[in-house]
């Protein structure tokens, strides 16, 4: 009786693109975004790595420090659902979903 060769696993499968945890998108590179920013994490006593944070695409991340001081964000955007629930972010948001993840998309 013959053995059969076990199937091989190469090429390894292709890895699926990481999605931004604002917009959903699947893009090839995310950042991370602190939360709680780290210069106001640290006046409360927190070490940086200690911070929450979430992987956002670049568009959403540059939108975010534009669109807010780190004050802001501390006070009032501590989570996600913070900042999804702003009228901007919620528009930004709605528009970026139109845009393909490999189009470089300028942020004002």
């Amino acid at each position: 009786m013959a053995r059969r060769q076990p199937e091989s696993t190469w090429p390894p499968p292709p890895r699926e693109a990481p999605t931004c945890a604002l917009c959903d998108r699947a893009v090839p590179q995310l950042t991370e975004h602190h939360l709680l920013p780290r210069s106001q994490g640290r006046r409360q006593g927190l070490r940086v790595t200690d911070l929450p944070t979430a992987m956002l695409c670049g568009p959403c991340h540059k939108f975010l420090h534009r669109t807010f001081s780190n004050v802001e964000l501390a006070r009032e955007y501590r989570n996600l659902t913070a900042l999804r629930g702003h009228e901007d972010v919620q528009r930004f948001v709605r528009w970026l979903r139109t845009q393909p993840a490999t189009k470089a998309v300028r942020v004002r």
